[in-house]
């Protein structure tokens, strides 16, 4: 393995994308080439610093720091660093299969190629973790250009018309949040969860051996999921091929869905639908406008309607969103969603569940802003932001009628 040859990758593709692209694209390569030459060594580097910055040299909140406990950091390091691995080649396959709807021509090796070296950026901020408070914002830096270097990469990679290219990196990085999501929930849980308790990872999920370092995955935990999703992607690829081949496009939307983990085509609600949910006030105050849209390409499509709601000196953003086809990596999400609280001078930030909904809620006391997001059915999200007091946003998600929402879960859902 040649460092050298890899951090000058690296640096290349990072400084000079627009020249380094074509080069990467001729290549001669393979998929184990590409993961021993490469991506174990840049996939590592957040890994490794976050269980730096959680096992060693800890989390400091309120004048207290805090220290993930030795063995669950190490798990959680293997852990991250495998589920990473699994990820980039899940993403390649997803990459790979959509290339012909955007005018680019199959290939594997090019599309793990794209997504492993567009990844380098965010796997390079990654290592930031390790600094405080500013860490954060150099990974979140990190994963917008990776984006920008996916954009760019398509086109030479996947061979894609630069017209369509956008469209292209949109649909791919949809996807790619909701799996990065699933992936920073499943570790947050080992690691979290152990802290907290100081059990031994096991009871089915995840089992470290301290002898050998080896990690076991039980199929019916949140990382078995994954692997599970990254099967099912292989094969809905396989069934796009030949739906592309021969024109039908109910076949082609099938596959799309099934690639997203859904057992059917998934129609997200309709505008209209939506934005009826939206109540004529919230959290005290009367709506002030509204809108909803409904976007749709290659098998993904989501429905959103905005409330806008104030009296002038305080404001609530109500928003209502059917995740439609995203319903089954939802559905994994929340299924495996570990539950954490962070606690500051300046407000709290937790994830809990309450009535077997997944919820998520923010409070800044200085700013007097923050946020309350309820996620419906595995399917619908419910969220009211603004300067308002907590109780206030809660109030407003209450305003929607939750039940009749979670009612319409199946709303538009036909098997293949």
């Amino acid at each position: 393995m040649d460092f050298g040859k890899i951090m000058a990758r690296a640096r290349a593709i990072l400084t000079t994308p627009k020249t380094e692209w074509p080069v990467i694209a001729a290549e001669p390569a393979t998929v184990q080439g590409l993961y021993t030459s490469y991506i174990l060594v840049l996939a590592a580097l957040p890994a490794v610093a976050g269980f730096i910055k959680n096992s060693l040299i800890g989390v400091s909140l309120m004048g207290m720091t805090w220290r993930a406990p030795f063995g669950s950091g190490l798990a959680g390091m293997v852990l991250q660093y495998v589920l990473s691995l699994v990820l980039v080649y899940v993403m390649s396959l997803i990459v790979n299969a959509l290339a012909p709807s955007f005018g680019g021509q199959k290939e594997p090796v090019q599309a793990l190629k794209a997504v492993a070296y567009a990844w380098t950026a965010s796997w390079v901020a990654g290592a930031a973790v390790i600094l405080p408070w500013i860490g954060w914002l150099i990974a979140i830096a990190g994963g917008i250009y990776s984006i920008y270097l996916l954009y760019l990469g398509l086109s030479a990679t996947m061979q894609s018309p630069v017209e369509k290219t956008a469209g292209y990196t949109a649909v791919s990085i949809i996807i790619g949040i909701v799996l990065g999501w699933i992936v920073s929930m499943i570790v947050a849980g080992v690691v979290g969860t152990a802290a907290l308790t100081g059990a031994a990872m096991s009871g089915g999920h995840v089992t470290l051996s301290g002898d050998n370092g080896s990690v076991t995955v039980d199929k019916d935990s949140a990382a078995g999921k994954l692997a599970e999703m990254g099967a099912r992607a292989e094969q809905a690829s396989k069934e796009l091929e030949a739906a592309q081949k021969s024109g039908d496009t109910s076949a082609q939307q099938a596959a799309m869905s099934k690639m997203m983990g859904n057992d059917g085509n998934v129609q997200s609600l309709s505008a209209d639908q939506i934005k009826a949910f939206l109540p004529d006030s919230a959290g005290g105050l009367k709506r002030q406008s509204l809108s909803a849209e409904r976007s749709a390409g290659v098998g993904v499509q989501i429905t959103v309607a905005h409330g806008q709601y104030g009296d002038g000196s305080r404001n609530i953003e109500l928003e209502i969103s059917d995740t439609g086809s995203m319903k089954g990596m939802m559905a994994v999400a929340n299924a495996f969603a570990a539950e954490s609280e962070q606690q500051t001078d300046n407000g709290y930030e937790k994830t809990y569940s309450k009535d077997g909904r997944l919820v998520h809620e923010s409070w800044d006391k200085v700013n007097k802003t923050g946020d309350y997001t309820v996620v419906v059915g595995q399917r619908f999200s419910v969220k009211a932001s603004g300067n308002a007091e907590i109780d206030q946003l809660k109030d407003a998600v209450n305003s929607v009628d939750l039940g009749k929402l979670e009612s319409l879960k199946n709303e538009g859902v036909s098997k293949n």
